[in-house]
């Protein structure tokens, strides 16, 4: 059977999306200028040259089997056309 959800299992804190939206009977100018000020205070980290180069290894994994497949399908098609058309 389901494990049962109880009220302290719910995050009702994290928010996606902002929801103070012009129009809204909950709209609060001032919270969009405390928010924006919030978020950049956090954007503010130090990244070090080993956490950088981790991360443009790590991307380039993520990209190169999407990479080697095109070559190898656009090879595949060149060379059915080649011998297709010869």
């Amino acid at each position: 059977m389901a494990k049962k959800r109880s009220d302290n299992d719910l995050d009702m804190t994290t928010s996606f999306a902002d929801m103070n939206v012009d129009g809204f009977k909950w709209y609060n100018p001032k919270a969009k200028k405390r928010s924006n000020q919030d978020d950049l205070k956090k954007v503010k980290t130090k990244v070090t040259r080993k956490e950088y180069w981790a991360m443009v290894r790590g991307a380039f994994a993520a990209i190169a089997p999407f990479i080697l497949i095109s070559i190898v399908v656009f090879s595949l098609v060149f060379l059915l056309a080649y011998f297709w058309l010869k």
